[in-house]
């Protein structure tokens, strides 16, 4: 029996009743519920760092990244927040290929971080998966709806724990939301807004010209992946990759798993049967400054259907009249606001500070009993699902479906010159009134990178 079969059956059963040796139990591999996880970080610049650190409570046992500079970066702050942390992590493997990474340490990694950019998510953990490896991937998911039901059906037939990072699934404020919409506190909900700030980087701008050198520190083979060869520019990395089509996911990716969240799973929602979008101007490269784009839910059950949008780049939706004057739209980040039958719910970004609005209906309200589980965190979640062999609240099957339906919007952002709605089948997973948009649900990767070939 694998390390991972240990684990995924050890929390459950005859086994919790006993305490007895490790080797009488499965030996030297057999890891008890209780034990630590093997985790492998790939990606630790960024939210790498942070991602690393909410795990640290567990065995660190390998870290990856395609930048030498993002690897001391972070071994000297883990250093300076607490020198036994920094050791730790001073002392553990260091690549910079996952894939070799994942190869010499097959037998002894449990599960896997991916926090790399966008385009490379899918590769990482379908390479992590077809090793049996349970894994945790930044939001968004992916950065094609191809890849996200790739990652999904992926983790489903091998019976992985997954979880994507968008923290603010795992809040207080997310189930207070929910369990307020399902006591009928404003109502059926019909409508809501869904707002960021972003883009906080350049978009709508071309390729950078020139060719500067690549930086001794950083493999740039590695970094692009599966994308198409490109000359390196300081214009992609580190950060500002979030803006251009070939790597990043635009304002509507990097906020919508965060912001779409929220209304995703109050309201149940699942695939939009139209879509249409407005923005400013675009390029063949780069995201737009700004964008609107409007979504169309169906009826579920008893549940009406829904008129969502989304704005970005400091666009935001009207203000309602019932909203006291001088009270804030959410916060500086963004914010949602649910528009009910008899009244509104607004809450700001990460599902912060949820309110019924006006204030008024907020003070009469008698809040219901307090019905969800509550997380422990995103990653301490995952990683207590891991140990009991259970589900996560933001696995695969459900972040991939929140994961495609904002991505929708990026293709209507693309398509919005042929002035209609785009009608979707989400059980198909493909447009009906315009077959040539289907194209934009996946994408070419370069030769040897394609993700359902990962770990073949």
């Amino acid at each position: 029996m694998t390390r991972r079969r240990f684990i995924a059956t050890a929390g459950s059963g005859a086994a919790a009743f006993f305490i007895v040796p490790r080797a009488v139990l499965g030996g030297p591999g057999y890891v008890a519920p209780s034990d630590k996880l093997n985790i492998a970080c790939v990606g630790v610049g960024g939210k790498g760092r942070s991602d690393i650190a909410a795990v640290s409570t567990e065995n660190i046992i390998a870290l990856c990244d395609v930048d030498d500079r993002q690897m001391a970066a972070t071994l000297a702050a883990a250093m300076k927040r607490d020198p036994a942390y920094g050791r730790r992590l001073k002392q553990t493997k260091k690549y910079r290929d996952f894939r070799e990474m994942l190869q010499e340490n097959s037998d002894s990694i449990d599960a896997v971080t991916v926090s790399v950019p966008d385009h490379s998510h899918a590769v990482i953990a379908m390479e992590a998966m077809k090793l049996d490896k349970h894994v945790f991937v930044q939001k968004p998911l992916t950065r094609t709806v191809a890849e996200a039901r790739l990652l999904m059906r992926t983790a489903r037939e091998r019976n992985l724990v997954t979880q994507m990072g968008n923290q603010g699934h795992a809040s207080e404020g997310a189930r207070l939301i929910n369990e307020w919409i399902a006591d009928g506190a404003i109502g059926a909900v019909r409508e809501v807004h869904v707002w960021t700030n972003r883009p906080i980087w350049p978009q709508g701008i071309p390729r950078p010209s020139g060719s500067p050198p690549v930086p001794e520190e950083l493999d740039w083979n590695l970094w692009l992946g599966p994308a198409a060869f490109r000359p390196y520019h300081p214009a992609y990395v580190p950060f500002s990759w979030r803006g251009w089509w070939a790597f990043g996911s635009g304002a509507l990716g990097d906020m919508g798993a965060h912001l779409f969240d929220q209304p995703y799973w109050a309201l149940n929602l699942r695939y939009p049967t139209a879509i249409h979008a407005s923005s400013t101007p675009f390029t063949e490269e780069a995201y737009p400054v700004a964008s609107t784009v409007h979504y169309e839910f169906p009826a579920r059950g008893s549940q009406p259907p829904v008129n969502l949008t989304w704005y970005d780049g400091g666009i935001m939706p009207k203000r309602p009249e019932l909203m006291e004057e001088g009270r804030r739209m959410g916060d500086w980040g963004g914010g949602v606001l649910f528009v009910g039958d008899e009244g509104m719910l607004m809450c700001s970004t990460y599902a912060s500070n949820p309110r019924l609005v006006p204030e008024k209906l907020m003070r009469s309200y008698k809040r219901p009993r307090k019905t969800l589980p509550r997380s422990p965190g995103i990653h301490a979640e995952w990683i207590e699902a891991i140990k009991k062999g259970e589900k996560s609240t933001t696995d695969f099957d459900y972040s991939a479906r929140l994961t495609e339906t904002m991505l929708l919007g990026n293709v209507a952002i693309r398509l919005q010159s042929k002035n209609r709605r785009l009608l979707y089948d989400g059980e198909k997973g493909e447009f009906t009134n315009m077959p040539e948009a289907n194209r934009y649900l996946t994408d070419v990767w370069r030769p040897g990178w394609e993700p359902e070939l990962m770990g073949s």
